[in-house]
């Protein structure tokens, strides 16, 4: 039997279905999605490359921030999860250093790894987190090569959900489980794939969206030390408590928004030096309140603003990982409800100047749908893209219908939380 007619069969068997289960969830429909998604892209591959080595189908979800927006850039806590939207790559070694990707709905790229320079005209693709994410790694003593795949990804760019978070990750796990055993530790995977985002692809990033997709799971992540943070899983089931968590797209463009998300992590850091530290996780709250008449002579009132946000924010994230280990779920929408309203008043992430305001009018409808039965808030960096909502199960299918009829068909994704991040789902030898 062929590589790719037993990765076919191997798909369709029993223990697939629990596996896939365990990744996806167990929503109507779902798991037939899920064989059906990874039986096309199987096809893809051999239509594509009809590669002779092994097979190997390699996940890695995309995330949700839950608290502590805008806070990892400044060595501050956060808590996140990986979701059950995903970037899949079906996949073969090579026996050379070129690299051949088609990825679904977009031009195929081809480059080789005997060359990890940086190249300008890269700048903002696919090719340069797939070459920063090799220079990461062979920085690091790890072995590369070059591969074949075929690559679909769920997790939609500009959905706030971490679509380039997701796919470096997923080149990452492919060059390790390809050519090192996939034994790279989940914290050095993210720091690599934080490396290609801000060193090859051209974007300021925290390590939040890397560390999220990466580990799993719910996890909280306190940055106080950059180099070393520490992770730490929790486990909530919102399902099992009655509640569905649902991204809402709201349809604004990231394009053009770098100058925003950088300015909020620049005024953060102005503040944190006019006060003689390098970044705001130094700075003691009562030692902000307490500067603000001086900050005022040398600074404009946003950056003060977004300061204020940081020190609450950062003490909030804190309130919630308690509020999950008590198993208190009104404490947790308190906290959640409290950040959105944050990052609306303080750090300001929820339009650009101008009168397109398509988040404050998906949060305003939410309070108004949820209020004193879920929580919502903005999600991810904010200026443009996704809200947050913990919805109750039976009032999902009302809030999606209200939402789409305002936001758009398909502008709303019902999610579960990943238990893994970046995996190797199945692998497949030829015989």
């Amino acid at each position: 039997m062929s590589h790719y007619a037993e990765m076919l069969a191997q798909i369709k068997r029993q223990p697939a279905m629990e596996r896939l289960t365990r990744l996806y969830g167990m929503r109507s429909g779902e798991l037939a999605r899920q064989v059906s998604r990874y039986t096309d892209l199987v096809k893809t591959h051999k239509d594509s490359f009809n590669a002779a080595g092994p097979l190997y189908m390699i996940s890695a979800p995309g995330r949700t921030e839950i608290i502590g927006n805008h806070t990892d850039h400044n060595n501050g806590r956060v808590l996140a999860a990986a979701v059950n939207l995903d970037c899949l790559a079906c996949v073969s070694p090579r026996d050379d250093m070129t690299v051949r990707i088609q990825s679904a709905g977009y031009p195929g790229i081809e480059l080789s790894l005997n060359d990890l320079s940086r190249h300008p005209e890269e700048e903002g693709t696919s090719a340069a987190l797939v070459r920063g994410v090799a220079k990461g790694m062979a920085d690091r003593g790890y072995q590369l090569g070059g591969f074949d795949a075929a690559v679909t990804s769920d997790v939609i760019g500009g959905s706030g959900l971490s679509s380039s978070a997701a796919y470096e990750v997923m080149v990452c796990a492919v060059i390790d489980a390809l050519y090192n055993g996939f034994v790279v530790d989940s914290t050095v995977r993210a720091k690599i794939s934080q490396y290609a985002e801000n060193e090859y692809f051209g974007k300021p990033s925290g390590l939040m969206d890397q560390m999220a997709c990466s580990t799993g799971g719910l996890v909280t992540i306190d940055f106080k030390d950059v180099a070393n943070p520490v992770v730490e899983p929790l486990f909530y089931d919102f399902q099992k408590a009655g509640y569905s968590l649902v991204v809402v797209n709201t349809g604004g463009s990231h394009d053009n928004l770098t100058a925003e998300y950088a300015a909020v992590r620049t005024e953060m850091q102005a503040v944190a030096n006019a006060l003689g530290k390098k970044v705001l996780r130094q700075v003691r709250p009562e030692e902000l309140w307490k500067a603000i008449p001086e900050l005022r002579k040398t600074l404009e009132e946003r950056p003060i603003l977004r300061a204020m946000h940081f020190v609450d924010e950062n003490l909030r994230v804190k309130a919630m990982v308690q509020a999950v280990r008590d198993g208190d779920l009104n404490a947790m929408f308190e906290n959640i409800i409290a950040s959105g309203e944050s990052s609306w008043k303080l750090l300001q992430n929820l339009y650009p100047a101008g009168k397109s305001q398509p988040l404050s009018l998906a949060l305003a409808m939410a309070s108004c749908l949820l209020k004193g039965k879920g929580a919502w808030r903005v999600h991810g960096g904010g200026f443009a893209g996704t809200t947050l909502n913990f919805v109750p199960n039976d009032q999902v299918d009302d809030f999606v219908r209200q939402m789409e009829a305002a936001f758009g068909s398909r502008s709303c994704f019902v999610l579960n939380v990943r238990p893994e991040g970046a995996a190797v789902v199945f692998t497949a030898q030829a015989e």
